[in-house]
C-alpha cells in the first residue's frame, strides 16, 4: 500500500566539510610577507561612519557636535584622531587668550583675544616694564631737575606758610602779646613790659580791669591765630598735591617713553590699548610701589631687580599679564582629547593661596580647561568618563549652547577664610565637540535629554563588522602591515595573514563577514609575534597565530575545563547515545568576560491532560529571562495553532532545563523545548546522540540564532568524553549555515565521519531528524497521516480532550500558555546565554 503521507519541507541536510568552515587563500592577498606591503592610510571598514565624522567636521554650524559610538575596540578614537589630524593641518591657526585686571572692578578680570602667538609677547613686555619701572622711576625722582623742581616748590610752600605767621606774630607784638611754640603747637601769651613772656604769678599781681582787658586781646589774638594756621593746613594740603602732582608728571613721562613701544606692537589689538591706558592711569595712583621711601637718601643708585621679583611679589601682581592659551604651542588648529572631564578640567578653575592665614586668589590664578585649549578647534571627549562628572556635562551644554566659556568660582561652601570672589569675562566659544561612546547612550541621551538632539546634531555610528570580499582580505593584510611596523613586529607571511583573517570571521561568526575589533586582532598579532620570537623564528606563521590563540583560550578557560570533567564524572547528566521520550539535548553559551563556550543541557517534557497550561519551570523560579519567556510562549502559539485547531488544548505540560542552577535566557532553546514537548505527548523517541538549536516561530519555522560555532563545538567536546560513535551531531538553522567557523579538530572528525552538523528549517525536519519518523503534513481531510510523530501528537491532544469533556471539566485559560502571574521585572542573562 502506498504511503499516505509526504513531507512538505526538506528533511535536515547534512552540512558539507567545505560549508563547516570559510578558508582563506594565502594565495589570493598577493604578497610573501606582510613586509613587502604599505602601511594602509586610512580607516578600514567603516565608510559610513568615516562619512558621517567628515560631515559634522566640515559643517560650521552650530549644533553640528558630533556623537560617535559603536562597539568597543572597532577604531572610533583612532578614527576620529586619524581625521582631526587631516583637518588640524588644514585649518588657519587659532587665537591666544590671557586675563589681566580690571582697575575699575577688581572682581570682573578682562578677557583679551591676541593674534596666535602674541598674548605671551604681551606678558613678557609687562614684565620687562615692570622690571624697567623700578630702576628708572626711582632715577627719575632723584634727577637734578626733579629734585631742583620739588626743592623750589616746598621753599615756596614754606615761604607762604612763614609770612602767614609773621603776619600774626607782627600784630601781636603790637599788643603786647607773642606767639609761642610749646609741646601742643602756637599759643599766644601776654608780654611783660621788659617783652619777654609774663610769669603766671606776675599776670596775678594785675588789677582785675588790665586782667580783663588783657585776656580779651589774648582772645581775640588767638581766634586770628586759628584762622591763619587754618590758612597753614590748605597751604600744606595744597602742597601735598602739587608735590604729587610733579610725581605724577614725571613719573607718567618715563612711563608713556616705555609703553608707546608696547602700544605700538598691540595698536591693532582691540581691547590691549584701553587696558594700557587704564594701566598707565593706575601706575600713577601706585608709584609708592616703585619710589623707595625718601629716609634711604645717599644710597646710591637702586640696582635692577630680577625678573623674578614681579613674579614673587604679590603687589606686582595687578599689572601682570595671565597667559591661559598659548595657541603657538600647537601647529595649526588646536585638538584636544580630555582624558579627566572633571569641572575644572573642562571651563578652567580659580585657584586660592592662603595668605596670613585668609583664603586669597586674583586673575593670576585663572587657569584654563580644555574649552580654552580647543577654542577654535576640537575637543574631544570620552562619554563614559564624561558620565561620571554630571556637573560637566551640564556645564558642557551651558557652553554650547551660549557660545562662551564661564568660569565659575569654586564650588566649596562660604568661608570666611575666603577673601576674594572672582567673576571672570567670559570667552566667546567657537569649538567643534566630538563625544565618543555607545549606542546605548547616545540613543538614551537622544530620547530623554532635550538638549542633546540641538547640540549633537550629527551621530557616526560604528559598526562590528565589515565585508569579506578580496578588498576587505587585503586590507586586513595592510592593517597586519601598519601595525608590524608601527610595533616593529616580525613581517607575517600570506599564509600566517590568511589565518587572522580566519579568525575575524570566527569573531563575528560569519563566513562572509569581518570583524572591525582591531583591538582584538591586534593582540592576536602581538602574540603570535612573541612566540614566533620565542622560536627563534624571523618570520610569524600560521603555527604561531594558531599557538597565540590557543595559549588565549588556555588563559580564560578554566571555568570550561572543569565544567567538562563534570561530564565526564556523570555529574551532570547528558546522554550521548541511545534514544529517550520527552528529552533532547539542548544546546547554550556561557559568557565568561569575553570568553564565550558552549554547553550542552538536557531539556525534558512532562505532560498530562489539564487545563491548558504549559509551565515554564525556569520562568516560575525566577531563572528564565524575558527573551526565554518569549520562546516559551511562541512555542504554546505553535501548539495551539497547529493541533486541534477548533479545539482547545487540554493539556498540562512542564518544561525545563535540567541541572540548571543559573540565569537562562535566550530563546534559541525553544525549538529543543518544542521537540522534548512533542516527544512526551506522542510517546515517541528521541535520538540522545543529536543535540538540537534554534528559535522556533508561530508557524514551526526554525530561525536563526547566535553562538551557532560554540554550541556545535560545547557539544562535540562532550561527546570526545563519552567516545564519538560516528552518529552523533548537532542540527542547527538552516540560515545559520553562513555562519560555520568551527575548529579545526571538529571538522576533522566531520571530515572523518565521526561528528555530523545537519541543518533544518522547520520543527518538522529536526522532529524527523530525531526520532526517525516522518513528520507528517496534514491532509485535505483534516488529519496527519497514520504512523506521522504529528498524527501521534494530535492523537494524544484528542485523547485529552475527549477526557476532559467526558468529565465536564473546562480548561482554565483559553490559551495554553496564558497563567495568572504577576509581572516581575528582572535582570537579563548575559548575551547569548540560553
Amino acid at each position: 500500500m502506498p504511503c499516505a503521507w509526504r513531507l512538505t519541507l526538506d528533511a535536515a541536510t547534512p552540512v558539507t566539510v567545505s560549508g563547516l568552515f570559510a578558508a582563506c587563500d594565502p594565495a589570493m592577498l598577493g604578497f610573501t610577507s606582510s613586509s613587502e606591503l604599505a602601511p594602509f592610510e586610512g580607516i578600514i571598514g567603516q565608510p559610513r561612519a568615516v562619512e558621517s565624522i567628515a560631515f559634522g567636521i566640515a559643517v560650521r554650524r552650530p549644533g553640528y557636535n558630533i556623537f560617535v559610538y559603536g562597539p568597543p575596540g572597532t577604531g572610533k578614537r583612532t578614527t576620529v584622531q586619524h581625521l582631526l589630524s587631516e583637518v588640524a593641518r588644514e585649518r588657519p591657526e587659532v587665537d591666544d587668550w590671557c586675563y589681566v585686571a580690571n582697575f575699575a572692578q577688581p572682581h570682573r578680570p578682562c578677557a583679551l583675544r591676541l593674534p596666535t602667538g602674541w598674548a605671551p609677547i604681551l606678558a613678557a613686555a609687562m614684565d620687562a616694564l615692570l622690571i624697567d619701572l623700578l630702576t628708572v622711576l626711582p632715577q627719575a625722582f632723584d634727577s637734578e631737575v626733579y629734585v631742583g623742581r620739588r626743592d623750589r616748590l616746598v621753599t615756596e610752600l614754606d615761604g607762604r606758610k612763614d609770612k602767614l605767621l609773621r603776619e600774626v606774630s607782627v600784630h601781636a607784638k603790637t599788643r603786647g602779646l607773642a606767639l609761642v611754640q610749646g609741646p601742643a603747637g602756637l599759643s599766644v601769651m601776654p608780654l611783660d613790659p621788659s617783652g619777654n613772656v609774663m610769669p603766671p604769678d606776675e599776670f596775678a599781681k594785675l588789677s582785675e580791669k588790665d586782667q580783663e582787658a588783657l585776656r580779651e586781646q589774648l582772645e581775640a589774638l588767638e581766634d586770628e591765630l586759628e584762622a591763619t594756621l587754618r590758612q597753614v593746613r590748605a597751604v600744606d594740603v595744597e602742597g601735598v598735591r602739587q608735590i604729587k602732582q610733579l610725581e605724577r608728571d614725571a613719573a607718567a613721562a618715563e612711563i608713556a617713553a616705555r609703553i608707546v613701544p608696547v602700544r605700538e606692537r598691540f595698536k591693532s589689538v582691540e581691547g590691549v590699548i584701553g587696558w594700557l591706558t587704564a594701566m598707565s592711569d593706575d601706575l600713577l595712583d601706585h608709584l609708592d610701589l616703585f619710589v623707595p621711601s625718601q629716609d634711604g637718601e645717599g644710597e646710591g643708585p637702586r640696582p635692577t631687580p630680577p625678573p623674578s621679583y614681579v613674579r614673587d611679589d604679590m603687589r606686582f601682581r595687578r599689572y601682570r599679564v595671565n597667559v591661559i592659551v598659548d595657541a603657538s604651542l600647537s601647529a595649526g588648529t588646536p585638538v584636544v582629547f580630555e582624558t579627566l572631564p572633571s569641572l575644572p578640567n573642562l571651563v578652567g578653575r580659580i585657584e586660592q593661596q592662603q595668605v596670613m592665614g585668609a583664603l586669597f586668589t586674583d586673575f593670576t590664578l585663572i587657569r584654563a580647561g580644555a574649552l580654552h585649549r580647543a577654542n577654535g578647534g576640537y575637543l574631544v571627549l570620552e562619554m563614559d568618563e564624561l558620565a561620571q562628572h554630571p556637573a560637566s556635562w551640564e556645564a558642557l551644554k551651558r557652553a554650547l549652547k551660549t557660545g562662551r566659556i564661564d568660569i565659575s568660582p569654586p564650588v566649596e561652601p562660604a568661608s570666611t577664610m575666603t577673601t576674594v570672589i572672582l567673576d571672570p569675562e567670559p570667552i566667546p566659544l567657537t569649538c567643534k565637540v566630538i563625544l565618543i561612546g555607545d549606542a546605548a547612550t547616545y540613543f538614551l541621551l537622544h530620547d530623554y535629554d532635550p538638549d542633546f538632539v540641538d547640540l549633537f546634531k550629527v551621530g557616526a555610528e560604528f559598526s562590528d563588522e565589515m565585508v569579506r570580499d578580496e578588498v576587505g582580505c587585503r586590507h586586513y593584510a595592510r592593517f597586519v602591515a601598519s601595525l608590524a611596523s608601527r610595533e616593529r613586529l616580525l613581517g607575517f607571511d600570506a599564509d600566517a595573514v590568511a589565518s587572522v583573517i580566519e579568525y575575524g570571521s570566527r569573531l563575528v561568526e560569519d563566513q562572509k563577514r569581518l570583524t572591525t575589533d582591531f583591538v582584538a586582532i591586534a593582540d592576536v598579532l602581538r602574540e603570535a609575534d612573541h612566540w614566533a620570537r620565542e622560536a627563534g623564528h624571523t618570520l610569524v606563521v600560521r603555527e604561531h597565530v594558531a599557538q597565540a590563540l590557543a595559549a588565549a583560550e588556555r588563559r580564560a578557560d578554566l571555568a570550561r575545563e572543569q565544567i567538562l570533567t563534570h561530564y565526564s564524572r556523570g555529574l551532570i547528566n547528558l546522554a550521548t547515545h541511545g534514544v529517550a521520550v520527552g528529552q533532547v539535548n539542548a544546546l547554550t553559551v556561557v559568557s565568561r568576560g569575553q570568553f564565550e563556550f558552549g554547553l550542552p543541557m538536557r531539556v525534558t517534557a512532562r505532560v498530562r491532560q489539564g487545563g491548558g497550561e504549559v509551565v515554564d519551570i525556569e520562568r516560575e523560579v525566577e531563572l528564565g529571562g524575558s527573551l526565554h519567556s518569549k520562546g516559551m510562549l511562541i512555542l504554546s502559539g505553535f501548539l495551539a495553532g497547529r493541533y486541534l485547531p477548533e479545539d482547545q488544548l487540554a493539556i498540562a505540560a512542564s518544561l525545563t532545563f535540567e541541572q540548571s542552577y543559573g540565569q537562562v535566557d535566550g530563546d534559541s532553546a525553544s525549538s529543543a523545548e518544542a521537540y522534548a514537548l512533542l516527544s512526551a505527548l506522542a510517546g515517541i523517541s528521541l535520538r540522545q546522540d543529536v543535540a538540537v538549536t534554534g528559535a522556533i516561530s508561530q508557524s514551526g519555522e526554525v530561525q536563526a540564532i547566535g553562538g551557532v560555532n560554540e554550541k556545535i563545538e560545547g557539544f562535540f567536546d562532550v561527546c570526545r568524553l563519552h567516545g564519538l560513535t560516528g552518529t552523533q551531531g548537532v542540527a542547527i538553522p538552516a540560515a545559520n549555515a553562513q555562519h560555520l567557523m568551527l575548529r579545526p579538530d571538529v571538522v576533522a572528525a566531520v571530515a572523518a565521519g565521526k561528528f555530523h552538523v545537519w541543518t533544518v528549517d522547520h520543527v518538522d525536519s529536526g522532529l524527523s531528524l530525531l526520532s526517525g519518523l516522518p513528520a507528517g503534513e496534514r491532509a485535505a481531510d483534516g488529519r496527519y497521516p497514520d504512523g506521522s510523530a504529528n498524527a501521534a501528537v494530535e492523537a494524544r491532544l484528542a485523547a485529552f480532550s475527549a477526557r476532559r469533556r467526558e468529565s465536564g471539566d473546562e480548561p482554565a485559560s483559553p490559551h495554553p500558555s496564558r497563567r495568572s502571574r504577576p509581572k516581575r521585572p528582572g535582570p537579563p542573562a548575559p548575551d547569548g546565554e540560553d
